[in-house]
């Protein structure tokens, strides 16, 4: 099914970086496209169209190659607290300057 729209440009360079770092890793490891392709259950072209960095493909197929040049893990790891800086000084402005301890009664 195609997009409705036009991804941004940095949307469209960061595909195309993924794509080529995928590729890239599929190559490393003495991989062909086919073999690539049948672990994880799609076909070459669609391959082709992932390494080229191409929105129009799910992201679980996505994850399926990833997962079957065993970086599957990687994925999971994009939004993580560990890895989001924005996120963690929103939740460090959050916190109250300091916590009253109260006592409680024996």
């Amino acid at each position: 099914m195609p997009t409705p729209h036009e991804p941004s440009i940095a949307v469209r360079r960061t595909l195309r970086a993924l794509g080529q770092n995928i590729k890239e890793a599929r190559l490393r490891r003495n991989l062909s496209a086919d073999v690539v392709a049948g672990r994880a259950f799609t076909s070459r072209p669609t391959l082709v169209r992932i390494e080229k960095g191409d929105s129009g493909v799910g992201i679980g197929i996505y994850a399926s190659v990833l997962q079957a040049l065993g970086q599957l893990e990687a994925l999971a790891n994009i939004a993580s607290i560990e890895s989001d800086k924005v996120g963690q000084d929103l939740i460090a402005q959050s916190l109250p300057p300091r916590v009253r301890i109260r006592k409680t009664k024996a």
